[in-house]
């Protein structure tokens, strides 16, 4: 009798309380968009979530503005079987991409995380993807070990001086060990060369607005129709067509695109002035052989990277660049972020 009793009070304070017992479903998942305070997870199951951050996540001290970033790997948890829920915990990133922010903060932004491989997509005009801007982004990608290629677009525009202009810019990177892959988006041109670079990987597609991200991803995926709008004319440079990072699925691939706004400008962080030269990886070798281990490659006495440079085995643009980025006082290693 007293066992029945305790059954129907156990069944009745259940249901007098329903939400006190309610279990949260523990879910993974990969960040696909983050605007603002919301996050668009995709799980396994290519099933969409909205999810809000742990207050405790945010409270943690990292040195960028963006806690979470697309391609971050999360458990986030749901409630009443619903799409949305709460991020619990980010899992520790491979890797991810940061730039400069863009207020005064001295934070950096992280465009996005645990990425296979880069293309980053170079026009000689319409708009002009400057060496500087490549040797930044270069920077970046190989102090976090991320494989780049240079996918230079619009060829079907080319005249004779643009293309001298765009093989001289391969010979810099091809001597580097950098790939380059020469493509007519408009046309199809080459482009399955560069489809057998993407199977089965999660790729960031960066580049200035305008040089043909968005149309490179809707001839990648057809199904996908995104928005894509013309050069401005005024300015000869691309128009913002995407205003935030996106991951999308690639089925035909087997793989991920990271599609990123349109960068103008590409500063450095994380790096500080002794350690620069090793993110190029001609220097590094050169700078083996200096009299002094913690050359700067300015001015010092029996530098071998300034001897390697007058022998025409570094590449003039190269150096300068290098001397540009070394100028940049705010290039600081910050090491707060703990992977």
């Amino acid at each position: 009798m007293d066992l029945e009793i305790n059954i129907k009070f156990t069944l009745h304070f259940y249901e007098s309380f329903p939400l006190f017992f309610k279990l949260k479903t523990m879910m993974e998942g990969v960040v696909i968009k983050s605007t603002g305070i919301l996050h668009t997870i995709l799980d396994s199951n290519d099933n969409i979530y909205l999810c809000t951050l742990k207050g405790s996540e945010k409270l943690k001290k990292l040195p960028f503005t963006n806690p979470i970033s697309v391609g971050d790997k999360v458990f986030f948890s749901l409630e009443d079987n619903s799409n949305k829920g709460v991020i619990e915990k980010i899992k520790p990133r491979i890797n991810y991409v940061i730039r400069k922010s863009v207020n005064l903060s001295k934070r950096s932004q992280i465009i996005a995380s645990n990425i296979d491989l880069c293309i980053l997509l170079v026009t000689i005009k319409d708009p002009v993807t400057t060496l500087l801007f490549i040797d930044r982004f270069l920077v970046t990608l190989d102090a976090y070990k991320i494989p780049t290629i240079l996918v230079f677009n619009k060829i079907d525009l080319h005249d004779e001086k643009t293309k001298i202009i765009e093989e001289t810019y391969k010979s810099i990177y091809n001597k580097i060990g950098i790939d380059t892959i020469s493509v007519s988006i408009l046309k199809g041109k080459n482009i399955n060369i560069l489809k057998d670079c993407l199977r089965n990987k999660t790729t960031l597609i960066s580049g200035h607005s305008g040089v043909g991200k968005t149309s490179l991803i809707n001839l990648l995926d057809g199904s996908l129709d995104l928005k894509v709008k013309e050069i401005s004319e005024y300015h000869k440079q691309g128009v913002h067509t995407t205003t935030f990072a996106r991951m999308l699925k690639i089925n035909t691939l087997n793989g991920f695109i990271v599609d990123t706004p349109g960068i103008r400008g590409f500063g450095l962080v994380d790096i500080s002035r002794k350690m620069l030269s090793n993110y190029f990886p001609e220097m590094k070798k050169a700078s083996c052989q200096c009299k002094f281990n913690d050359c700067l490659h300015i001015n010092e006495p029996k530098c071998n990277v300034i001897i390697s440079l007058k022998n025409g085995l570094i590449s003039e643009s190269r150096y300068k660049n290098y001397l540009n980025m070394l100028d940049d006082s705010e290039n600081y290693r910050y090491n707060k972020y703990k992977k």
